[in-house]
């Protein structure tokens, strides 16, 4: 993803639809890519990571607690879910020239992930009689591999449970929001790369991104967090270098009271990535990435520092701390140029989720 993004909502042609469609996709596969790269090692240290698979560490997709290679986590899951929550959002703002709804969409889309994790796979509802209230269910909720418990945080499931839906207007100012208000875990920024791929102003794609992670996680850090990654994403997509995304996030971030440490944890990569050559010590500098401004962190030092992106997500993942959502926040930026395809291939769900990629495309597309 270091290289430009065109503008194909500007202009609707064929060729800029494509190539759109094709970041898009990059975008999330390179994303669960990482995840899956990270999560058979996510709870290990960098030195049982480098006794168990030698010492390069993992240098592949390999088998992690369930025995298969190439699963994903809780990190892709939630990520899918709210793709299909701005399909949706989009859809009913383009349908009604109204745009309120985006929040309860998307704590509505978290509420049919979290029934994924307490389930053992979808409800079969009585036969459709042409009923409205009998409609069966669609979309994610229905496909029986995301019904497995991959790690999710605490504060995603208790946040979840809480059915609150953020003002869209809500404003940003370092306030506490009212769901866990002192957690800063990085389930808010590994979720909400997709903000970045609306095809709006990156101001937008970060208000978003902060307002959503406030569903579950109400630190002023975990949402910055979120909305930083959302605006690099969008800077990506509006053709800008990953380094320049980074600066002008940065900006951004000054705009808020509390930016404080999302601020410092960047600069401290874009410090770092500059500084000599790319290794696993570097990288556990910044943190375990058990929050989110250390896993945000993690995951531009490693995209920035190493420009290929099979090393970048190897580099990502090879450290003692939350490996699958620093590969999963490394793979979104690195975007589709590079992936090992032999690797994509056996990401679990890979076509669902090229599939989903297609419709967020097709749908911003359209206007």
């Amino acid at each position: 993803m270091n290289e430009p993004w065109t503008k194909p909502w500007r202009t609707p042609s064929l060729q800029a639809a494509a190539v759109y469609r094709a970041r898009v996709r990059g975008c999330l596969l390179g994303g669960a890519l990482g995840d899956a790269l990270g999560y058979p090692v996510e709870f290990s240290t960098l030195d049982r990571i480098r006794a168990a698979h030698g010492p390069r560490g993992v240098t592949g997709l390999v088998p992690g607690a369930h025995g298969t290679a190439g699963l994903i986590s809780d990190d892709t899951q939630m990520t899918l879910f709210t793709v299909e929550a701005l399909i949706q959002a989009h859809a009913r703002r383009r349908e009604t020239g109204t745009d309120g709804a985006w929040p309860l969409l998307l704590r509505q889309a978290y509420e049919r992930w979290l029934e994924t994790q307490s389930k053992p796979g979808p409800e079969h509802p009585a036969p459709h009689t042409g009923s409205p209230a009998l409609t069966p269910p669609a979309g994610l909720v229905t496909e029986a591999w995301l019904y497995s418990r991959r790690a999710p945080g605490n504060a995603c499931l208790s946040g979840v449970a809480q059915m609150y839906a953020p003002d869209p207007a809500l404003p940003l100012d370092g306030t506490p929001g009212e769901v866990n208000p002192d957690s800063k875990g990085c389930g808010t920024v590994m979720r909400s790369a997709p903000f970045g791929l609306m095809g709006g102003p990156a101001e937008e794609a970060f208000g978003r991104a902060a307002r959503g992670a406030q569903i579950t996680h109400g630190h002023p850090t975990g949402y910055y967090a979120a909305g930083a990654l959302a605006a690099i994403v969008s800077h990506l997509v509006a053709g800008d270098s990953l380094e320049g995304a980074v600066l002008r996030t940065l900006r951004l971030l000054e705009r808020h009271r509390g930016h404080g440490e999302t601020t410092a944890a960047l600069r401290e990569a874009l410090d770092l990535a500059a500084d000599g050559s790319p290794t696993a010590e570097n990288v556990e500098s910044l943190g375990a990435g058990w929050v989110a401004e250390q896993a945000l962190a993690i995951g531009v030092y490693c995209a920035l520092a190493e420009p290929r992106p099979e090393q970048a997500l190897l580099l990502a993942v090879n450290h003692s701390g939350d490996s699958d959502s620093t590969g999963s926040i490394c793979g979104n930026l690195h975007g589709d140029t590079g992936l090992p395809h032999d690797w994509v291939a056996r990401v679990e769900g890979r076509a669902r989720i090229a599939a989903l990629a297609d419709d967020l495309a097709a749908e911003y597309v359209r206007g």
